[in-house]
């Protein structure tokens, strides 16, 4: 099962050749996996904008020079001929949830906590 689809894709980054379409439709698949992990109640809305993000991360090679999605930080320098793009933490050509999209999702840091032996004990008298 899939949340978005390739013109979804497209519709939120750019045209893609031929090669990406194939290479899209199975992130696409594997995005599904990720997000219902993190949160299969999520609304479909929001599932399929997270689709499209994580896949648009992994596709953005900058063929026409442009920084990439997920730059942190760029420096170009002239005549020295020197570039320099950092990124953070596997946030480029990985396919992965951020932190902002589990918290888009519903899921992430909660106050709380929960210990799965609490099942396990009797119900306390009211």
């Amino acid at each position: 099962m899939v949340y978005a689809t390739v013109e979804d894709v497209e519709a939120r980054f750019r045209p893609l050749t031929p090669e990406e379409t194939t290479i899209c439709e199975t992130l696409l698949e594997d995005a599904a996996v990720r997000i219902d992990d993190c949160n299969a109640d999520a609304s479909p809305d929001k599932k399929k904008i997270v689709s499209c993000d994580m896949v648009k991360r992994v596709l953005d090679t900058s063929p026409d020079g442009q920084i990439p999605l997920g730059a942190t930080q760029s420096t170009v320098s002239a005549l020295g001929y020197s570039q320099s793009v950092t990124f953070g933490g596997g946030s480029y050509g990985e396919l992965r949830l951020m932190p902002s999209e589990r918290r888009f999702l519903g899921a992430g840091n909660k106050i709380g906590s929960y210990s799965p032996i609490q099942e396990l004990a009797p119900e306390a008298a009211s």
